[in-house]
């Protein structure tokens, strides 16, 4: 395996370490700037997708819609990850009214799995792109769809449960310190 390839499954078990360490303590939530990641994710993952459709050197066909379908098959699938993902996050309100979240291993060894799968099938695919009739910058581009859709969906979730919690309304993935 050629070491651009190794390099990143190799950083994959040095940052699960990091950030386990990082999330075994709970943080304050503040859901009135859970829209700040998104905004700034969205317009620099566009300009991605927008740069590569730009670039001279690269010999970018405009996309037809199998390619349009692969990027929203991205998307959808990212939304549900992050969907699921915020899901996974545990909020609580303290007694003086401050909610505080704390990520859980699960919804992080979900994004290890998807990041470790990313790059384990993004050569199958994209090296039997032809063949199965796709459109290989579609494949490559859905990828960052799909990181998109996982960003703005968790902190979707997290804010209407956040909402939720401040309201008094509880389901059974909140809970209240007293």
């Amino acid at each position: 395996m050629p070491p651009e390839k190794l390099i990143p499954l190799l950083m994959i078990p040095i940052m699960l370490v990091v950030v386990l360490l990082k999330n075994r303590r709970k943080r304050v939530l503040k859901p009135q700037f859970l829209w700040v990641m998104p905004a700034i994710v969205l317009p620099l993952i566009g300009l991605g997708l927008w740069g590569m459709a730009q670039n001279p050197n690269a010999a970018h066909a405009p996309f037809g819609l199998d390619a349009w379908a692969v990027l929203a098959v991205g998307g959808v699938l990212g939304g549900i990850a992050g969907w699921y993902r915020g899901k996974t996050v545990t909020i609580e309100r303290e007694p003086n009214g401050v909610l505080m979240a704390q990520a859980s291993p699960l919804g992080l060894m979900l994004l290890v799995a998807l990041f470790a799968g990313r790059s384990l099938l993004r050569d199958l695919i994209e090296g039997h792109a032809a063949a199965w009739h796709l459109n290989a910058l579609a494949v490559t581009d859905a990828f960052l769809v799909f990181a998109m859709g996982l960003i703005v969906l968790q902190r979707v979730e997290m804010y209407i449960r956040a909402r939720r919690v401040q309201a008094g309304r509880l389901d059974d993935h909140v809970e209240v310190v007293a």
